[in-house]
């Protein structure tokens, strides 16, 4: 039985349909992926020669130049930057110490969108909070001019989940505590590893809201502290002095594969071009750029597709999304009929999920046929995307995850150490294969590629 059904699928990926495109061979452009080195070349060029990438920064405008001219020499179409304003968020100064009889210094890292002690920082006394739910419990008295610390219980998982349901305690904690009166908010780092490498990332004010000092703790210094706090009360020093810089520029780099058939539609793919500036952005998201790339590549130099592919490398999404807003405002009047991108690291993709109309359910079954060779199993769920190809997807445009495995992922995310030492090739190269497969099977489908139920926001 299970000798029939290789075989059986072995012949489905082989039969000539217009589906799989005369010139594209779906399964020879996948497996010869696996010798894939260009999105490795692409990784390892941008974060040696460019390194951190902060959004709206000198180093991300060099990063869009370096882009332009590596696209151009791929060979790829319409090669150009789009830009647009955006605030601007620096780093400052940031030390923590533990004063009085156990004094001792703490790792952290202010989270973007930070505001700041000032220059002489602040000492205040500890109010610790096990998770965000008992920070929101609290009454107002038991934080106003405290230190506030949130900790958290997150653990590795394949599928990343944990980042969603605990990630509130940076993007909702500060607001929260600065509601409540709080002289400054510390939190327990969004990640899974205990290197004494503090995870950053942005967290968010609402209106009327005045920003105070907001830290990660690196994990080994957040159950350090919370050590101390069952000994007794616990006095912290916080100096955290990073900047709000008004606006400046940021873009997004536009690289097209051109389609023989226009009214078919656009296929967009691609990652984000910025990082934070703690590390090189190697897993976050050099590896996408480069997963993307490669694979669009591939498609380019078997021959013309059916449909447009456009690759972006997005600028400004660690801060807040800026660019995938921006392309979204700039080509809503462009007929997109299907969005993907790679931004979880350069881990094994192991399962894939849709977000296909009922015309173009064939899609996935081919598709299924040409990543179960890979490793990769169809899941259940339905996919949504991610920050830079959100927009899109919310106006009913169809969309596929290919799912990576996060057992890894957030030992670096957000790190100072997410550099280059962290990307496997050998996984490298698998992304890129089903990422061919992925492009060859959508670009070329002979099925119309309508509108989907908008996903949520």
């Amino acid at each position: 039985m299970t000798k029939r059904i290789l075989l059986a699928a072995a012949a489905a990926l082989a039969l000539p349909l217009p589906a799989l495109a005369q010139t594209h061979d779906v399964v020879a452009l996948r497996d010869a992926a696996l010798k894939d080195d260009l999105a490795w070349e692409i990784t390892e060029g941008l974060t040696t020669e460019v390194g951190q990438r902060l959004a709206a920064t000198e180093a991300e405008a060099r990063a869009r130049a370096w882009a332009v001219k590596k696209l151009t020499a791929l060979g790829f179409q319409n090669v150009h930057i789009e830009t647009y304003k955006m605030p601007v968020w620096v780093r400052g100064a940031e030390s923590a110490e533990v004063l009085g009889t156990s004094s001792q210094k703490l790792t952290i890292a202010a989270l973007g969108n930070s505001g700041s002690t000032g220059p002489k920082g602040v000492e205040a006394e500890v109010a610790f909070f096990p998770t965000l739910a008992d920070l929101q419990a609290a009454p107002a008295q038991a934080v106003k001019g405290k230190i506030v610390f949130v900790s958290h219980a997150m653990t590795p998982t394949q599928d990343g989940s944990q980042y969603g349901v605990f990630g509130g305690a940076r993007r909702q904690g500060p607001a929260l505590a600065a509601s409540k009166g709080a002289a400054a908010i510390l939190i327990r780092s969004i990640g899974t590893d205990h290197h004494r490498n503090p995870h950053t990332g942005v967290t968010n004010w609402p209106d009327g809201t005045k920003p105070i000092a907001a830290a990660a703790l690196s994990l080994p210094d957040s159950e350090q502290l919370e050590r101390l706090l069952k000994r007794g009360p616990v006095r912290l020093k916080l100096l955290v002095t990073p900047q709000f810089k008004g606006e400046a520029e940021s873009g997004n780099v536009i690289a097209d594969v051109p389609g023989s058939d226009p009214q078919a539609g656009i296929v967009l793919v691609g990652g984000h071009l910025d990082s934070w500036d703690l590390g090189t952005g190697a897993i976050d998201d050099a590896s996408g750029l480069g997963i993307t790339t490669a694979a669009a590549k591939r498609i380019l130099d078997a021959g013309q597709p059916r449909r447009t592919i456009r690759v972006v490398w997005f600028g400004a999404e660690e801060v807040g999304g800026f660019g995938g807003e921006a392309y979204a405002k700039a080509h809503a009047g462009e007929r997109h009929v299907f969005a993907s991108e790679s931004d979880f690291g350069a881990d094994r993709v192991w399962k894939f999920e849709t977000n296909l109309p009922d015309s173009a359910k064939p899609i996935a079954d081919r598709l299924a046929t040409a990543l179960g060779p890979l490793g990769i199993s169809r899941g259940h769920g339905i996919a949504g995307g991610g920050t830079d190809v959100g927009p899109v997807l919310r106006t009913g445009v169809a969309g596929i995850d290919l799912d990576q495995s996060g057992l890894r992922y957030f030992d670096y995310h957000h790190t100072p150490d997410d550099t280059l030492d962290k990307i496997d090739p050998e996984q490298l190269r698998q992304n890129v294969a089903a990422w061919t497969a992925l492009l060859a099977i959508v670009a070329n489908a002979p099925e119309d590629i309508g509108k989907v139920q908008p996903a949520a926001h």
